[in-house]
């Protein structure tokens, strides 16, 4: 059987800024989805395009719509899953925002992408980051492209090139900005396991080590590469992926590093550790993958 997951997270805006984001159209297409429409009279409420998993068309049905909840039905992978967004203000000037998907396979299923419902919860961790930073003010991490085999982003982020690149070789570090625990052997050759080596048995090798210039890993249905150039006293930070096959594209994955530039972009430009997360329930996560 599915369970929930649930994500809460912590905007510095007041609640009506947020839940505005949230109701108006404008507001949704840019921080959420490449279409959108709200009608509350006509109980619409839909986002459907290229940055939705299976969003050829809209699927949402809106079943419930108040100042500080919304609920929809969103039908994926042959089930009706529940969506519900959840606010709260943590006083005047900042409001959770919880998140709780219904429908959520294990952790597992998520990881060997087998079922579009596996990725709800990185879909909602980039979506929730992006919304935070939009109503914050702040420029927003690329969205997961469903539509591509080219997967590749670039953000700019206000910190020197060595600074990043420290922070992305670390673990200490690396824990802190993406949320989970690693483990990285700092040589080209050593290996990146995401949850550490206990937890990862299939971990990434590091071919490509180029002190603030370049990291790539190389798993092997996928290789993973970021790059970085120093502009205007801050870091031009570009990642791809390449070498999965066309036929199965990891959208799932990609969804999960766009979260984190998120987190490594905060992490540097706001110069607090705390990734905006206030709780993170998943199924089936393993113990010991996330930091402390």
């Amino acid at each position: 059987m599915t369970q929930p997951a649930r994500l809460r997270a912590r905007a510095q805006a007041p609640l009506a800024t947020v839940r505005r984001a949230l109701i108006e159209p404008g507001a949704l297409r840019t921080w959420l989805a490449e279409h959108a429409d709200v009608d509350p009279a006509r109980q619409r409420y839909v986002f459907w395009g290229r940055y939705t998993p299976d969003g050829a068309e809209p699927r949402q049905r809106l079943l419930h719509l108040d100042d500080t909840t919304i609920v929809f039905v969103w039908p994926l992978g042959g089930e009706d899953t529940t969506t519900e967004i959840a606010l709260a203000a943590d006083g005047p000037d900042a409001t959770l925002v919880t998140v709780t998907q219904s429908h959520v396979p294990p952790w597992s299923v998520a990881v060997a992408e087998t079922d579009v419902r596996g990725m709800l919860p990185t879909f909602w961790a980039l979506s929730v980051a992006n919304l935070v930073d939009y109503v914050e003010g702040r420029d927003l991490t690329p969205k997961c492209d469903f539509t591509s085999l080219e997967m590749r982003g670039e953000v700019t982020i206000a910190a020197p090139p060595e600074d990043v690149f420290e922070s992305m070789v670390d673990p200490d570090q690396y824990r802190q900005w993406f949320g989970a625990n690693v483990g990285i052997e700092r040589h080209v050759g050593g290996r990146f396991a995401m949850g550490g080596f206990e937890l990862d048995d299939e971990p990434a090798i590091i071919v490509e080590l180029d002190p603030a210039r370049k990291v790539t890993l190389e798993w092997p249905t996928l290789v993973a590469t970021w790059e970085l150039e120093g502009t205007d006293g801050g870091t031009r930070l570009t990642f791809v992926h390449s070498g999965f096959d066309d036929d199965n594209p990891p959208y799932g994955g990609w969804l999960g590093w766009l979260g984190g530039v998120a987190a490594l972009r905060r992490f540097h430009e706001l110069y607090r550790p705390d990734l905006i997360w206030v709780d993170l329930e998943l199924p089936g996560l393993p113990d010991g993958m996330l930091a402390d």
